[in-house]
């Protein structure tokens, strides 16, 4: 079955946004070429929308059609009263209410918590905008360092590009990684940033050609399952452990460990959707070494263990 999603656009648009969970869920297909979503897109009334790069745009539908959405999504917006006193007019709170599931890129996160949707509940938005947001909201848990949280019904990601990472991450939700990794290749982007990722806030630009530690990165991923310390990963980049590590977290938000480690996990999640690989064959394969170090950096990264990670993809539709 069609899975829709209906996107809501508010006057005030942030362009990206909207176009980001047509292009991603569209692409998000069976083997056999078989769309897996529906989009749809809303705004008060049916009316015309404008954004500030100097254009409207009329969606093909008023609120009513978020009545029959699997998942309502809300774009981010670059004004109006929500981002000033954080209050939203009567038809659109009572529209965003009840759903069995909602997503915000981006800004979208105000509109989600003027709605009182994100009251008592954890939650992420733009880091420019996060004091704003926490002076205007101050009954949500805002967590302005990560790129998006699933917190179950209610998910919201930090601004523009998180919004790829967190559509992707719906996508693997529902039909599994193989999904959405062709997804991901179709928008030439990588498969996979988990969510705790710091966002790039006021980073500065990598050092010129030749002293990234980009080539080290590749060659991380194709020895995933070898240890690799810190010295090893400083001298096959040629730099100083000092210079490297301080590098590498200027170009990827991380420290060197941290992002193996989410690299790990990645691809154990990968073994333990797409094969029948024993746990301790997928720890084996993904670096952890025992099954018990894998259990452990699973849980922490999705709170589950491995068999029920697992099962839950063994019950997930098949496609």
């Amino acid at each position: 079955m069609v899975h829709r999603v209906a996107v809501v656009v508010l006057d005030h648009f942030a362009t990206l946004d909207l176009g980001v969970p047509g292009q991603v869920f569209r692409v998000a297909e069976t083997p056999d070429g078989e769309r897996l979503y529906e989009i749809v897109t809303c705004s008060p009334g049916g009316l015309p929308v404008r954004c500030d790069a100097g254009y409207s745009v009329t969606p093909d539908h008023d609120l009513g059609v978020l009545d029959t959405a699997d998942t309502v999504l809300v774009t981010g917006v670059h004004g109006g009263r929500v981002m000033v006193d954080g209050t939203l007019p009567g038809d659109v709170r009572a529209a965003l209410q009840g759903h069995r599931r909602i997503m915000s890129i981006c800004t979208g996160a105000f509109v989600l918590a003027a709605a009182g949707l994100l009251d008592g509940r954890p939650a992420t938005t733009h880091w420019r905008e996060a004091a704003r947001f926490a002076t205007l909201f101050p009954l949500v848990e805002l967590d302005p360092d990560v790129l998006y949280i699933d917190d179950g019904d209610v998910l919201t990601s930090a601004g523009v590009a998180a919004g790829l990472d967190l559509c992707l991450h719906v996508i693997r939700r529902d039909f599994g990684s193989e999904v959405a990794n062709r997804a991901a290749r179709r928008c030439v982007m990588p498969p996979s940033r988990e969510g705790g990722q710091a966002q790039y806030i006021d980073r500065p630009l990598p050092d010129p050609a030749g002293t990234s530690t980009a080539a080290t990165r590749a060659w991380m991923l194709g020895r995933l399952a070898e240890p690799l310390d810190l010295a090893t990963l400083a001298a096959h980049a040629g730099m100083s452990v000092r210079t490297f590590t301080r590098r590498f977290r200027e170009e990827t938000g991380l420290s060197p460990a941290k992002w193996l480690t989410g690299q790990r996990v990645g691809h154990a999640r990968d073994l333990l959707e797409a094969t029948d690989l024993p746990v301790d064959e997928v720890a084996r394969r993904a670096g952890f070494g025992t099954a018990v170090s894998l259990r452990q950096h699973l849980h922490a990264a999705v709170g589950v263990s491995p068999l029920a990670y697992r099962n839950t993809f063994t019950r997930a539709v098949q496609v």
